[in-house]
């Protein structure tokens, strides 16, 4: 019989999942270290099949099942879950992903090797529309000013969570996850000693996708969300000004050479891409475009050159 971690509770967030919380609760209880208690938080779900599940899986021993009056988001209902924790860690997980067994296992061992993280997670493998590992860095504060660094789903300090604040439930529309850990590295701090997210560098999470999944949607409102997460935690940036905003461009540098390489690949991208053929047409300045262009077009220029055999047939400027 596997030995269980008396020292970690899972929080499972449901809100009308029918079709995978059964899926999300059974990772939970096959871990090769399972945690001493699960509760699955019901964020005031209207399915009749959601409800029928929950019913049944009420009946499992060392869980619990809480029902929310009213639907309040993934932030109200991981904050409902955390409040009843009387274990030193917390697992948090949304009701449509899952847990490899070894996960508890792997994130706890992070957690006890080293007081300074107060948080660790892992790689993801994702699932549905797409098939891919997802690998997030995890890190020091610096790698969270940019990008959130670390799943949702993760394994945290419960005292940390609470000095904190928790999860912001005014934010419904996504990040809540990111802003959660800008949080505790701003509580941290007060201590003066560094800290960070662990992560485990093993696919541990199985990530449902979808257009219509909520951390998808979230993408349209990014700006939106980036702007309060900076004026929520102005005092963090302007700290870190040099990392966030050479963290940015890093990521804009990155963007743009995937999109060079790929026209590149495809030169019929050019003609039949309305995009591309709009970007090579009056290519972005300032940020490198007009670079990615010069190359582009420079590359197609040689291959036609050598094609033909004309080397005389660019215009000279004197």
């Amino acid at each position: 019989m596997n030995d269980t971690a008396n020292d970690v509770t899972v929080v499972i967030t449901c809100f009308n999942q029918a079709g995978s919380i059964q899926q999300s609760v059974e990772s939970a209880c096959a871990q090769t270290c399972p945690s001493a208690r699960v509760i699955v938080v019901d964020d005031a779900s209207d399915d009749e099949e959601t409800q029928k599940t929950l019913a049944v899986l009420a009946h499992r021993p060392a869980l619990e099942v809480v029902h929310r009056a009213r639907n309040g988001g993934p932030s109200a209902a991981r904050n409902t879950g955390i409040k009843r924790v009387s274990t030193p860690l917390v697992v948090v997980l949304d009701g449509d992903d899952c847990f490899e067994p070894e996960y508890i296992e792997a994130t706890r061992t992070e957690l006890m090797a080293d007081e300074r993280v107060f948080a660790a997670s892992s790689w993801m493998r994702t699932f549905g529309v797409l098939g891919a590992t997802v690998r997030p860095s995890g890190g020091e504060v610096e790698k969270f000013l940019c990008r959130n660094a670390a799943p949702a789903t993760c394994m945290f300090r419960v005292s940390a969570l609470r000095r904190s604040g928790g999860y912001d439930e005014s934010m419904r529309k996504g990040f809540e996850d990111w802003d959660c850990y800008l949080s505790l590295f701003e509580t941290l701090a007060q201590d003066e000693r560094p800290s960070r997210v662990a992560m485990v560098e093993k696919p541990l999470i199985r990530y449902r996708t979808a257009p219509a999944s909520s951390n998808i949607v979230s993408m349209n409102s990014r700006l939106e969300l980036l702007r309060y997460l900076i004026g929520k935690h102005r005092d963090l940036y302007q700290e870190h000004l040099e990392e966030a905003i050479l963290g940015f461009e890093k990521t804009g540098i990155h963007r743009l050479s995937l999109f060079e390489a790929t026209v590149k690949s495809n030169p019929e991208l050019i003609e039949h891409c309305e995009d591309v053929k709009g970007f090579m047409a009056s290519p972005s300045f300032g940020d490198g475009g007009m670079a990615a262009a010069v190359r582009i077009e420079s590359q197609f220029t040689a291959e036609s050159r050598a094609k033909t055999g004309n080397i005389a047939d660019t215009p000279e400027f004197f």
